[in-house]
């Protein structure tokens, strides 16, 4: 859409609005076009390499949107809320929780909403102590560290395991308290397996209300595995030979079959695809002779997968 403005003799200002002409463009020229003029370009761009994650892209795009229009509204003095940005993450291992929050912090940095940007990861030992007062201390220490930045905690559901003697609550209350004190310049991420995180809610009243972002991390298909599998050896300069792709997809697809709980997602395939790097090289070396191709190409020797 293209803006015109023409002044007549009184002065008045006619404002003429109509439709850029693109017959004469490429289709090189329309594509980086939209790319300019989509809104949310910086975050689909952040998020360009993840696969899946349709739900968190959208809510990112949500929250962006909110705070532009937001200042927007300020500007012309209407009430303008800012908004809080604590998190759930829920998801079994290796389903991108960890990942996604260290790109969300620089995310948010880029969006000002952040002063710093950076990114804490936090256990219950970093949190808990062993003896009365320990416990705050500790917990106030890592949150001061966090200011201006991401908290994230996973495996949560640790801080409230061990009982009425247990200090992990006092860890808990000492995060509810200065989520509300610092919730302009401090985001804080919970993360952990589905159903623990479920019943760690229920155990505390009122803690699931502060955070106005849950996110659920669903476990990959065997198709998306693939996919991942395929970057990450393409970002070490390696590709996968077509029976080598057939095979570990046929291989996932099973592993995801047996439902089994200790199935780590992205962190399994990631394991796959370094062993297979090691393999291949003890493979070549061994062989003594190869080609440049033979350098690049992982096989299905190399994956080695009746193992896993």
């Amino acid at each position: 859409m293209e803006t015109q403005f023409i002044s007549n003799r009184n002065g008045q200002v006619n404002i003429i609005l109509k439709e850029k002409n693109t017959s004469h463009m490429t289709y090189t020229d329309k594509k980086a076009m939209n790319k300019k003029n989509n809104p949310f370009n910086h975050i689909d761009e952040a998020f360009a390499s993840f696969v899946g994650m349709k739900q968190l892209k959208k809510r990112i795009k949500e929250i962006y949107a909110t705070v532009v229009i937001n200042e927007k509204r300020k500007q012309i003095g209407l009430v303008n809320h800012q908004q809080v940005l604590h998190m759930l993450f829920k998801g079994n291992p290796g389903t991108g929780k960890t990942t996604v929050a260290r790109r969300l912090a620089k995310l948010y940095y880029d969006m000002n909403l952040l002063s710093k940007g950076h990114f804490i990861e936090a256990e219950r030992a970093d949190l808990v102590g062993e003896y009365i007062g320990q416990t705050a201390q500790k917990t106030r220490s890592i949150i001061q560290k966090s200011q201006g930045g991401v908290l994230f905690i996973d495996e949560a559901y640790s801080l409230a395991r061990g009982g009425e003697k247990d200090f992990g609550k006092e860890a808990i209350d000492t995060l509810v308290k200065h989520m509300e004190d610092y919730q302009h310049d401090f985001v804080l991420i919970l993360a952990g397996y589905p159903h623990e995180m479920d019943r760690f809610l229920t155990l505390n009243p009122g803690l699931e209300s502060r955070f106005p972002f849950i996110l659920d991390f669903r476990d990959y298909e065997a198709g998306e595995l693939l996919s991942i599998a395929k970057r990450m050896a393409a970002d070490r300069e390696y590709q996968l030979t077509k029976d080598a792709e057939t095979e570990l997809k046929a291989h996932l697809l099973k592993k995801i079959r047996t439902n089994n709980r200790n199935f780590s997602n992205a962190r399994y395939v990631r394991n796959v695809v370094e062993s297979a790097i090691r393999m291949h090289a003890v493979r070549l070396l061994e062989n003594e002779h190869f080609t440049a191709d033979d350098l690049i190409y992982l096989t299905i020797q190399d994956l080695q997968l009746k193992l896993n």
